[in-house]
């Protein structure tokens, strides 16, 4: 006994002076500050303001499973006209309304792909600013589309027109790549995709939407920070259903359908099946985060090596989008029962969107969630489904890039690896390229986030000229 108790008062000491140290190390560093603000040039902001209005003002709303070419059409003639050069000297493909720019450079064996989408999602509810009047007011261009994301394809064809009036060759090949159905998961991307490989070109990087420079990206976190997305999680729509003897709601028997599907979603909400562990990338962004923090988050976060373990536990009470990063999540969308209030079901369902982490894929955790169905007698089917994709090397050349890019643009600001929770088109590159990155050179605040696909959606046009700057150092960066 008096062995075991040594031990253990020798582990606690040593604990104790480990937690001493680390707090000491913590104090004597003074918090830093994420005080980026876009000081742009007036003229060149509501220059680039003016294009982005127009192209908001053309509707580009695409609804799923539905091809409307002409309209597409319609609107590349706009993009003809505000960016004349790019069309004058690029070699333009399209293909059913999406589009594919090459621009020839010096080399051809480290090409690289500038991409986001021309669709946008339906306008519905009220808005202050008509959500194809592109207005212009407040110091932001009002619309749907401003900053999802028409404000990143006007970004990278502006950064081409400028550069192609100074007879800029870049020194690797340049594509500006542009579906119209990303907002439906469509065919558009993957046919782009296609005509690369069709060509043999396997793209060194490729930069679509994603990520951007969020403002306050996570709770006791303040600032404007650079958040790069490195992969996508996986995604799934299921439905779970329940069946019954149905009958008059007069005389209920227990284990109705809605009753055993309402102890289901209680179940997945209340004892969450599904593993949190903190991936690489997810320790890097921490870890970069951290000196900005306030002093609780800073001492977790730059002390991960101490308190990784606790910080996945709290986590969801800090942040909802940083707990998604840690493990699966599902969530109860659509639900249906009876059409009389009277009348018990013989059938009632629910439907639930999944994102999956690469710790626990897709497979595992259909699994997982199909036997926690079959607790309450229920049966699962999988309405769509798609698996997590590869993380860029954050350690890699080109992520490097892409960080120095970052900075030498937002006047030091670092490139924090983020994982995307959402699907976007770059999923699709995954094919042939394995540089794919997600980051959208333009501020996002809490406001434009509220916009995106809700009402009154707008960006801010003063982070403009940096976006242009952002796509014009980075194409500058090829060697």
């Amino acid at each position: 006994m008096r062995i075991f108790l040594t031990i253990l008062i020798t582990v606690f000491l040593v604990l104790a002076a480990l937690l001493i140290a680390a707090l000491i190390h913590t104090l004597c560093i003074p918090k830093k500050f994420s005080d980026y603000k876009p000081n742009p040039d007036k003229k060149r902001a509501e220059t680039y303001a003016g294009k982005l209005s127009r192209m908001v003002a053309y509707d580009t709303t695409s609804h799923q499973g539905m091809h409307d070419r002409e309209k597409f059409l319609g609107f590349h003639r706009l993009l003809e006209e505000l960016f004349p050069l790019v069309h004058q000297k690029l070699e333009k493909t399209e293909i059913e309304g999406n589009l594919l720019f090459k621009w020839e450079g010096r080399n051809h064996d480290r090409p690289i792909v500038l991409m986001s989408h021309q669709d946008v999602v339906p306008a519905e509810g009220e808005w202050i600013h008509d959500p194809f009047s592109g207005d212009i007011a407040d110091g932001k261009v009002w619309g749907r589309g401003a900053s999802d994301t028409k404000c990143s394809v006007m970004g990278f064809f502006q950064a081409a027109e400028e550069l192609l009036a100074e007879g800029y060759v870049p020194e690797q090949d340049i594509y500006l790549s542009s579906s119209c159905t990303e907002e439906w998961a469509g065919d558009g991307c993957p046919k782009l995709v296609e005509e690369l490989k069709r060509r043999g070109v396997r793209p060194y990087l490729v930069c679509d939407e994603g990520g951007g420079i969020i403002t306050d990206p996570i709770g006791g976190i303040k600032g404007n920070f650079a958040m790069v997305g490195v992969f996508e999680k996986g995604k799934a729509d299921v439905q779970f259903t329940a069946k019954g003897n149905g009958g008059h709601a007069s005389a209920p028997s227990p284990g109705s359908p809605i009753a055993r599907l309402a102890a289901f979603e209680n179940s997945v909400e209340k004892h969450n099946p599904f593993r949190v562990k903190m991936l690489p990338e997810v320790s890097a962004m921490f870890r970069t985060l951290g000196p900005y923090a306030n002093f609780g988050l800073r001492y977790l976060f730059e002390n991960l090596w101490l308190f990784q373990g606790l910080l996945t536990r709290l986590m969801p009470a800090i942040s909802a989008q940083g707990a998604a990063m840690l493990r699966t999540t599902i969530a109860f969308t659509m639900q249906s029962g009876s059409d009389a209030v009277n009348v018990i079901p013989q059938e009632a369902s629910v439907s639930a969107n999944m994102r999956f982490i690469p710790h626990q894929g897709m497979e595992e955790s259909l699994e997982i969630i199909r036997k926690r169905a079959e607790k309450y007698g229920l049966s699962m089917s999988v309405l769509y489904q798609s698996d997590y994709t590869k993380p860029i090397d954050i350690h890699g050349d080109a992520f490097r890039m892409v960080q120095d890019v970052i900075a030498q643009t937002f006047d030091g600001m670092a490139g924090n690896p983020y994982v995307m929770t959402g699907a976007t088109d770059a999923r699709f590159y995954q094919e042939i390229c394995d540089n794919v990155i997600r980051f959208a050179p333009v501020i996002y605040g809490p406001e434009q986030m509220r916009g995106m696909h809700g009402v009154n959606e707008n960006i801010e046009y003063s982070c403009l000229p940096g976006c242009v700057d952002f796509y014009k150092n980075l194409i500058r960066a090829q060697k």
